[in-house]
């Protein structure tokens, strides 16, 4: 399910990485719960939420059906 979920980020990272951002992948527990830390601009910006909700959680659920959320570390 890693390789999964690290290929569906791979999709997405070109978007983060056009505004300055980035995406890394940092731990994916049994239950489905997938944990993300938000890099360069994204960290600090104001819409960083929406971007993990809209963007990074959907696509990932989308993509590998076993996401039950993700959480920003």
């Amino acid at each position: 399910m890693k390789d999964r979920i690290q290929a569906a980020l791979d999709k997405i990272r070109p978007a983060l990485q056009a505004d300055g951002g980035d995406v890394e992948l940092v731990d994916v527990s049994d239950d489905g719960v997938v944990k993300v830390a938000l890099q360069g601009a994204c960290r600090g910006c104001p819409m960083s939420q929406l971007t993990l909700a809209n963007g990074v959680e959907r696509v990932l659920k989308e993509e590998v059906p076993e996401v039950q959320r993700v959480e920003p570390v």
